[in-house]
């Protein structure tokens, strides 16, 4: 299968097809010359506005869609069906860029206007990694991870740490290993710490869980103090995970001194209806009403909040913005033109990590 965007041909691959679609619209294509599929259906990760469902042409199926006004990525897969009815979703078997995800790889489309960081070719300082087990009782499990540590960083020596919600995969599907090592290389970023948290029991320990939020509290930010003494704590999170750092602060202020909160799952009734079935709707709906009918907040702390414009979540992530503004917390909101992957989370890291970095560091300085 070809992709393009704007017209321009994927990689030089050639495949049958309609001509060269305009600059507000995507073309693919897939070759069946055998004919041996009855069905091709586009799976965008965000919504399109145009077609999704390739039509046959000579050598095999075509679609031309509409670019949506507010992307310049997209992660998508291709839903097939033979001749047996049988469906499967595979990626674009000809475009060789991929994304990797949570659920497995993606094709991508990069399309005009888009621009990867540039820090992905800043040059490296690398990087010390040790694993930890924390016993948390009222969870019935440790919870796990990993601390980072800039090259050079003696562990007496007290420096900013990152707490990191789903840390090990945002290191490896997000390159935040990288970000920290090519920030502390070039003095982007001072030497610092990232403890890269592992979820555990995600979905339940992430909706607002009062026993997941004491864990981080009383038992796993009190070990790192006590290894690698820190100058300032910033709560790192995606999704789920966003959420749950939010709860962690209201329940706990001391713990954070700046929050970056990316495409949070600040669900509510009235916006996320779609998410009934999730288990935690219940427990997270409460806690994000109790949010925005709270009249302050007991540590206002700065607070960065990145969401995608196509994405479902941007909706609640504009309100919950609002409200922390309104609560007293210093807050930027940061809205991009991709939707809810890594990617998109990845790209957001700097400037916006960085300020808060900075920022925060100032201020304990001063």
């Amino acid at each position: 299968m070809t992709a393009e965007a704007g017209g321009s041909a994927a990689d030089g691959e050639q495949a049958a097809g309609p001509p060269p679609a305009a600059a507000d619209a995507m073309r693919f294509a897939l070759a069946d010359p055998a004919r041996r599929l009855s069905a091709v259906r586009l799976v965008p990760d965000v919504p399109v506005p145009g077609p999704v469902d390739l039509q046959p042409t000579a050598g095999g199926w075509s679609l031309v869609t509409r670019r949506p006004a507010d992307l310049d990525r997209l992660e998508y897969l291709l839903e097939i069906e033979d001749r047996r009815g049988r469906r499967h979703t595979v990626v674009d078997p000809a475009n060789p860029r991929r994304a990797r995800g949570a659920f497995g790889d993606k094709s991508v489309l990069e399309l005009p206007g888009y621009q990867a960081p540039e820090w992905l070719d800043w040059p490296r300082a690398g990087g010390t990694e040790t694993a930890f087990s924390l016993p948390a009782p009222g969870l019935g499990e440790p919870v796990s991870g990993s601390l980072w540590s800039s090259a050079g960083l003696a562990p007496d020596v007290p420096a900013p740490l990152l707490l990191v919600h789903d840390g090990p995969e945002y290191a490896d599907l997000g390159d935040l290993r990288g970000f920290l090592s090519a920030g502390t290389a070039t003095g982007t970023l001072p030497p610092l710490r990232a403890a890269l948290v592992a979820p555990g029991e995600r979905d339940a320990w992430y909706s607002a869980d009062p026993d997941y939020a004491r864990a981080l509290a009383e038992v796993v930010v009190p070990a790192l103090d006590r290894v690698a003494p820190s100058t300032a704590r910033i709560g790192v999170g995606v999704s789920l995970g966003a959420l749950a750092l939010l709860h962690a602060h209201r329940s706990h202020p001391d713990v954070f001194d700046a929050l970056l909160l990316q495409s949070g799952s600040f669900f509510t009734p009235e916006l996320d209806p779609h998410e009934r079935r999730f288990r935690g709707f219940p427990t997270v709906t409460a806690f994000v009403a109790g949010v925005h009918a709270a009249t302050g907040d007991d540590r206002p702390v700065p607070v960065t909040v990145t969401c995608g414009l196509p994405e479902e979540n941007l909706a609640n992530n504009r309100a919950m913005a609002a409200t922390l503004e309104r609560l007293g917390c210093p807050l930027r909101l940061v809205e991009v033109r991709d939707g809810h992957n890594y990617t998109a989370w990845r790209d957001a890291l700097h400037p916006h990590l960085t300020d808060l970095v900075s920022s925060v560091g100032a201020e304990r300085a001063a």
